[in-house]
């Protein structure tokens, strides 16, 4: 059987004039208990003990209970507070210390200080409530937030930290000055929520941390739309980041799997991963990076599968000693290049569709940067579809150029190990190498080109076994220079320009041509006069004619013919 008890300042039959003295004689009987509060502001700070429920009588904001300094409610037991308004300042205004609290269609106010605070081993539950400017602090606890709002909290909205549980559903949380919801060695769930204008990631997950995020809408975020650092865990699933400076970052060993998100207008990344961060991203997609769509950077290793890249500058990007693999990625209509692997990294790429971008790969760096790239195509590009620069090391296999200036192009001491790959319509040529670059291809054809089907100048080297080259306007296969290579059971067929152009230093094995093999020689080194330089004779300051200069020798016998024919 629930007592029922009365609170209204302005007296009446068996009514008590506050809060407080309505709870003391609930504690006194000992039995759970309904208090029903009429309108009005309570400056009071409320200490409950046992069953107990707080409730304003004429509904949501009639009641207000406040403190000028420190705490509104300590709860002990099993306590439910609905409708109620509480403001206080530089303290926990509402705190459960043990047992279970719920908040029903409250409103709290926290100036410098936390909002809610569940301790260790206590049960909160949040629905239909505001929470201003301080944080909802679960630690150690297990907590559910529903249709709640929090606004301009001082520092995080929601801390979920030492082992909590918590689940945030249908909430909106905006202008938080740090983190929307941040969870540290914790486990969350944030479902169906709204978050914007943070200062810092609207989500984030530390320190081993278990985090799920579903079918949320982050908007203007200063940072991260979604974080994983420190060893977290957890899972993205449609979720829609639209204007954080990086859609999805992972780090420092964080291993999530992300799933049918779309991350659109990034001021920077899409997706960052660093640091030996991984994580699996299936199925997203990256609309108008400012910088790059997808980041590997610093040690990370993502895998991405099923994503569609669109708009901005870099499609996808390994760099600093990163890693990679990406498969069944669709990329189109970049400003700048689709893939790029630099500086150490490594990456492969398989059943990827490049478009519209003006360089397909650009690869660079130590010996140590390799892309592989299979079963993927690229088209309607502006400069080449592959380029391998430094003393990096790319391996194609199945891999189609179409539309475009360039195929494929290995220069400086890079090497390119082509197999299998088609390169058609092409204004320049197929492929081509330069300075002391590297081109091993097997079965490589090269139709309608503008110019060449295969080149090489400086000092490159190309080995080429069962090309085929055709109608290619210039030459099937030009060595210029001191380029050097082997073409083995080649053929080069069309209507007009030459088989070959063979610079004297390339063995032609089982060429099959009714075009003519053409030999370009050399012209002939225009060598400088010779200038001996002695640096241990005399030193003039002056113009000086007439004069016999002797040096480094022994004796020296000096005669002068004087005017009158006399000589000394």
């Amino acid at each position: 059987m629930v007592a029922r008890y009365v609170v209204s300042p302005n007296g009446g039959r068996r009514a008590h004039p506050d809060i407080m003295s309505a709870l003391r004689a609930a504690a006194a009987r000992g039995r759970a208990a309904l208090i029903e509060i009429a309108p009005g502001r309570y400056d009071e700070a409320l200490t409950v003990h046992g069953e107990v429920q707080l409730t304003a009588v004429d509904g949501p904001g009639s009641v207000v209970v406040s403190r000028p300094r420190g705490a509104v409610l300590d709860t002990f037991g099993s306590v439910c507070v609905h409708g109620l308004v509480l403001t206080g300042r530089d303290a926990d205004v509402v705190a459960c210390h043990t047992g279970t609290l719920t908040l029903e269609h409250t409103r709290i106010r926290a100036d410098h200080g936390v909002g809610v605070h569940a301790k260790p081993n206590t049960s909160v539950t949040l629905r239909d409530s505001v929470i201003l400017y301080g944080r909802t602090l679960f630690a150690g606890s297990n907590g559910l937030v529903e249709r709640c709002r929090f606004t301009d909290a001082a520092d995080n909205a929601v801390a979920v930290i030492e082992g909590a549980d918590v689940t945030v559903r249908d909430s909106w949380i905006g202008g938080s000055r740090i983190h929307g919801v941040r969870v540290s060695e914790a486990r969350a769930e944030v479902v169906r929520c709204e978050l914007t204008g943070t200062g810092r990631a609207a989500v984030i997950a530390d320190t081993r941390a278990e985090l799920a995020v579903t079918d949320c809408a982050i908007t203007a975020t200063h940072a991260e739309g979604v974080m994983f650092i420190e060893q977290s865990r957890g899972s993205v699933h449609d979720t829609r980041v639209t204007d954080a400076a990086h859609g999805i970052a992972v780090a420092s060993g964080a291993d999530p799997v992300v799933r049918g998100c779309v991350l659109t207008g990034c001021r920077d990344t899409g997706i960052n991963v660093q640091t030996s961060g991984r994580g699996r991203f299936e199925d997203c997609e990256v609309l108008d990076a400012g910088n790059v769509a997808v980041l590997s950077t610093t040690g990370g290793a993502p895998e991405v599968h099923g994503c569609r890249i669109s708009g901005g500058n870099v499609g996808i990007a390994v760099t600093e000693a990163a890693r990679g693999r990406f498969t069944r990625v669709g990329i189109a209509d970049l400003t700048g290049v689709g893939l790029r692997v630099w500086d150490g990294s490594g990456a492969v790429f398989e059943q990827v569709r490049v478009e519209r971008c003006p360089l397909g790969l650009d690869s660079r760096g130590d010996g140590g940067t390799k892309t592989a790239i299979a079963d993927t195509v690229f088209r309607d590009f502006d400069l080449a579809a592959i380029s391998v620069l430094g003393q990096s090391r790319v391996t194609l296999k199945g891999v189609t150029a179409e539309r475009g200036v360039l195929g494929f192009g290995v220069g400086e001491d890079g090497q390119l190990l082509v197999d299998d790959c088609h390169v058609t319509a092409v204004r320049a040529g197929g492929a081509i190498g330069f300075g002391k670059g590297r081109l091993v291809a097997r079965n490589l054809t090269v139709t309608d080109s503008g110019a060449f089907g295969l080149c090489g100048t400086d000092s490159a080297y190309l080995d080429v076994t069962n090309g085929e080259f055709t109608d290619c306007a210039a030459t099937g296969a030009r060595f210029a220079e001191e380029c050097g290579g082997r073409l083995v059971d080649c053929s080069v067929t069309g209507t007009q320009g030459a088989a070959v152009q063979d610079n004297g230093r390339v063995d032609l094995v089982s060429l099959r041509t009714s075009l003519p093999v053409v030999q370009e020689t050399a012209p002939p080194v225009e060598r400088p006069p010779t200038v001996v330089n002695n640096f241990y004779g005399p030193v003039f300051n002056a113009a000086v004619y007439g004069a016999q200069l002797s040096w480094n020798n022994g004796n020296v016998i000096q005669q002068q013919t004087n005017e009158d024919g006399s000589s000394t």
